[in-house]
């Protein structure tokens, strides 16, 4: 990806306020553009006009029974919701999910895939600025995602925690090359080490590889958890709304996972500063959600058109108190960008 593809929604109300909603489309992923988003926007618009806005589950019907997928801009008009509900309520979104304090949110930083050495450098510099989890981009032939690992362990140490993502990029027999060979490098956790439809390889690995695996394409529903956790197929889960769907969607697969005594990520994709807010309430909310890969915002957006919305503590994500996602985006930027009003 070299540009982010990111549709800004606003739902407005008769009661004097409006909802604010963000996705980040990822074809590769999810099958969605920024340009289908947009001309799914305006349709999903019309289905709500004169519609109560608090019935949640009722609005969120009307998109499915519309179309099917497309969860990427569902997950807008289902963040959007979210912030005008607690808005009314006058608490921030993590209260109004059920949260009740605060807690720590730790981002891991990500190095992208690239030579081993090119890959330890920036693994050196990472460290220099003060990170303390890494996430490692792999998926290409395993001796040298082994190499690439092996360099960065010595670089930084033994007290980092390193993190891999293979991105569906490995087959079952190079999965099971990698994993193993990564063994003595105290890896925390692989994400998705192979395609989603060789699922049902996944219980084989787990029960052999030394690095605990987990979901992330291969769960895009609450569905795809119960399956996956009743094959004994994964150790954990990667929550993203602009793959699930929104904020109903992910609550349902923490719900799934929390019951099975499975812990969730709690990631996303190019997201700006506004998703990665609703993203930060949704993890404070849940206690089942103990790893964060929020470092969106810290790897190359060109411009910030945020207002309000988290802050960043060094590599800690820092919630806003303000009611409802407590985030917008500003009028003069929105004034270079296409807008449609329904």
């Amino acid at each position: 990806m070299h540009f982010a593809q990111n549709t800004f929604i606003r739902v407005h109300t008769d009661s004097g306020w409006y909802g604010v909603g963000e996705c980040s489309a990822f074809p590769m992923i999810v099958g969605e553009t920024q340009d289908t988003c947009q001309v799914m926007a305006a349709d999903f618009a019309k289905l709500w006009k004169g519609k109560d806005a608090l019935d949640i589950p009722s609005r969120l019907r009307e998109l499915d029974a519309f179309t099917a997928g497309n969860n990427t801009i569902k997950s807008a008009f289902d963040m959007a919701l979210y912030d005008i509900a607690a808005k009314a309520a006058g608490q921030p979104l993590y209260r109004f999910l059920g949260g009740t304090a605060l807690k720590p949110l730790l981002t891991d930083l990500t190095i992208g895939i690239g030579t081993p050495g090119d890959m330890a450098e920036q693994a050196r510099d990472f460290v220099r600025r003060g990170v303390t989890i890494i996430k490692i981009k792999l998926g290409k032939d395993p001796e040298t995602d082994m190499e690439r690992v092996r360099h960065i362990r010595e670089v930084v140490g033994p007290e980092i925690r390193l993190r891999i993502d293979a991105n569906q990029g490995w087959s079952p027999e190079e999965a099971l090359q990698a994993l193993m060979g990564m063994g003595p490098y105290h890896i925390q956790f692989c994400e998705q080490p192979m395609r989603s439809y060789n699922d049902h390889f996944l219980p084989g690995l787990k029960q052999l590889s030394p690095i605990p695996v987990m979901a992330d394409e291969s769960v895009f529903h609450h569905q795809d958890a119960a399956r996956l956790i009743r094959a004994d197929a994964c150790d954990s889960v990667n929550i993203k709304l602009s793959k699930s769907g929104g904020i109903q969607e992910a609550l349902l697969i923490n719900q799934v996972c929390s019951a099975a005594g499975i812990p969730c990520m709690m990631g996303g994709m190019l997201e700006s500063r506004l998703a990665l807010s609703a993203f930060a309430h949704l993890a404070t909310a849940l206690d089942n959600i103990i790893y964060y890969d929020m470092d969106t915002c810290l790897l190359g957006h060109l411009e910030d058109p945020v207002t309000g919305g988290v802050t960043y503590d060094g590599f800690y994500v820092v919630l806003p108190d303000a009611p409802g996602i407590g985030a917008d985006i500003s009028e003069a930027f929105l004034q270079q960008c296409d807008r449609v009003t329904v």
